[in-house]
């Protein structure tokens, strides 16, 4: 009896593993098409606008309520909502689960409605705040004041996007909550084809074409929350929205969302920062960190934030399910995956930065001084970037056991480091200290969640991901040595267009190829990526 009831608990375990890994795949799949048709609307852009005027301010006014989309949909909202509904899911009782949707929708629906209100009432005083230069050189009539009038007019286009993100985050965590990851990884897909529709038809017809953008914008949103509403018909989710300020568990969640505005978005709040100190900059700043900052996205959106997605919930089951050895192992399997992918790609990004930059985006408005200009801030963000991967999944180890107090105190660790390295690093660099002070306060953040980790028991690395991290770093220095020699033997910037799309494609299938083989024959395996529970 006792050996069949082992049996049956193996099983289980086996079909958890499956299950997760299943779900990260299942995530990264739909992020990976997201990312595609991202590049698709970044190339598109760039054509259109290249790092002119124009450009600089279409990336503010689009940062403000991507920012926010960050916050809800990838962030602070998500980590506060997914753990306090998988409580009340374990509670079994449905009606109660309805009554907290339906409470959380309403109150949240209509905070976001009002902030949005606000947001395009006041839009010239956001654009006087993120865009600090330009307002100054508007008040004493400098020609670089025209951006600040263009922002603040853009802006009221961009910000009710602020209302249907927020809606689109909440229906998506709905659906990560019940394993249906798939919809909500693939409903970014829908804002690029709105921005690169717009973009292709509308665009055209506006005197300013960064106009025409910012509708896509606006558009997107619709059709992201729209697209979500079956979904939750069909899981019976889709509930009747009511005020619920003071219900307890809706009281849980603004508990722990507000300080978890900081703890997960340290990162993109820096983002901001550095925008505004480069509306101080020459003009382009605002646009090579943009362009950088998008390549840095492609990695960090598709193995990161969907290993994120998927690790929030299982953790939020082993804690309220009293499994702490299932949740060290979880997050370990984390820490591996992200290492694994995140080591080569930010190696890759670093040494390709101008290859890259000049194959995607080099036609049209977009030169090659741009994709110079845009390559050295692509390096620095690179630097950052598994620092950055660790923390989407080191802070679900925080969120899921309803600990937001930890990551806000190093979120404002962060913020205040990264405006010292800002300082330091702005006057001789420009605006790639901005990207390098972004990268070393990203890895200080991730050293510092795990570094609370260990001190309260949580997590700590076990001996198989120390060795395995070390074994990875191995396997990503041969590439880079490998790569660097051929890239510096291939002739790619006396190539033509196409001889330089063949010689990046083949250096980065190269790239792989060697760092998978090297990886193995270090002693890498397959079995060390899959979840333990």
């Amino acid at each position: 009896m006792a050996t069949q009831s082992n049996s049956t608990v193996e099983k289980s375990d086996k079909e958890k593993s499956t299950g997760l890994l299943r779900a990260g795949i299942i995530v990264s799949a739909m992020t990976f098409l997201s990312r595609i048709l991202g590049l698709v609307r970044d190339v598109v852009v760039a054509r259109l606008m290249g790092d002119g005027a124009a450009a600089d301010v279409f990336f503010l006014v689009n940062k403000i309520p991507n920012f926010l989309r960050r916050l809800f949909a990838e962030g602070a909202f998500a980590q506060a909502f997914i753990p306090v509904l998988t409580e009340q899911q374990a509670k079994k009782d449905n009606a109660a689960l309805i009554e907290f949707i339906g409470k959380v929708t309403g109150t949240l629906g209509i905070i976001v409605f009002f902030t949005a209100i606000v947001g395009v009432i006041g839009s010239p005083v956001i654009a006087a705040l993120f865009g600090t230069g330009w307002f100054i050189d508007y008040l004493n009539n400098e020609p670089e004041g025209a951006k600040f009038e263009l922002a603040a007019v853009m802006l009221k286009i961009t910000f009710p996007y602020l209302f249907f993100v927020a809606l689109t985050a909440l229906s998506g965590a709905i659906l990560n909550a019940v394993n249906k990851f798939s919809v909500a990884a693939f409903t970014p897909v829908l804002l690029n084809i709105a921005i690169i529709s717009c973009a292709v038809f509308l665009s055209p017809r506006f005197e300013e074409p960064a106009f025409g953008l910012a509708w896509g914008v606006f558009i997107g949103g619709v059709i992201q929350l729209a697209f979500q509403i079956p979904f939750l018909l069909k899981q019976g989710l889709l509930v009747k929205p009511s005020w619920g300020w003071s219900h307890p568990q809706v009281t849980k969640v603004r508990r722990l969302m507000i300080p978890a505005l900081f703890g997960v978005s340290v990162s993109q709040i820096n983002l901001l920062l550095d925008t505004l100190i480069a509306s101080f900059l020459v003009t382009g700043s605002i646009s090579w960190l943009y362009y950088s900052d998008r390549l840095l996205e492609f990695p960090l959106g598709l193995f990161g934030i969907a290993i994120a997605t998927v690790i929030l919930p299982t953790l939020s089951r082993n804690h309220i399910g009293n499994n702490p050895k299932a949740f060290q192992q979880n997050i370990d399997w984390a820490v591996r995956a992200v290492c694994f992918v995140g080591f080569p790609a930010a190696a890759g990004l670093g040494v390709l930065a101008e290859p890259i930059l000049k194959v995607i985006f080099e036609r049209g408005a977009f030169t090659s001084e741009t994709a110079i200009m845009a390559s050295f801030s692509l390096t620095a963000y690179a630097m950052g970037l598994v620092g950055f991967m660790l923390v989407k999944v080191l802070a679900p180890g925080f969120f899921s056991r309803q600990d937001t107090k930890s990551p806000v105190k190093f979120g404002i660790i962060c913020m205040v480091a990264n405006m010292v390295f800002n300082l330091i690093l702005v006057v001789p660099l420009a605006y790639i200290g901005l990207a390098l002070a972004t990268s070393l306060s990203g890895l200080l953040n991730a050293g510092l969640l795990y570094y609370a980790l260990r001190r309260d028991k949580v997590y700590v690395l076990s001996l198989q991901t120390k060795k395995f991290i070390l074994r990875s770093l191995i396997s990503t220095a041969l590439m880079v040595l490998v790569l660097r020699i051929a890239m510096n033997n291939s002739g790619f910037i006396t190539a033509n267009s196409l001889e330089q799309v063949i010689l990046l494609a083949s250096g980065v299938l190269g790239a792989g190829l060697i760092y998978i083989i090297s990886s193995f024959f270090v002693g890498i395996r397959p079995r060390q990526l899959k979840p333990a529970l």
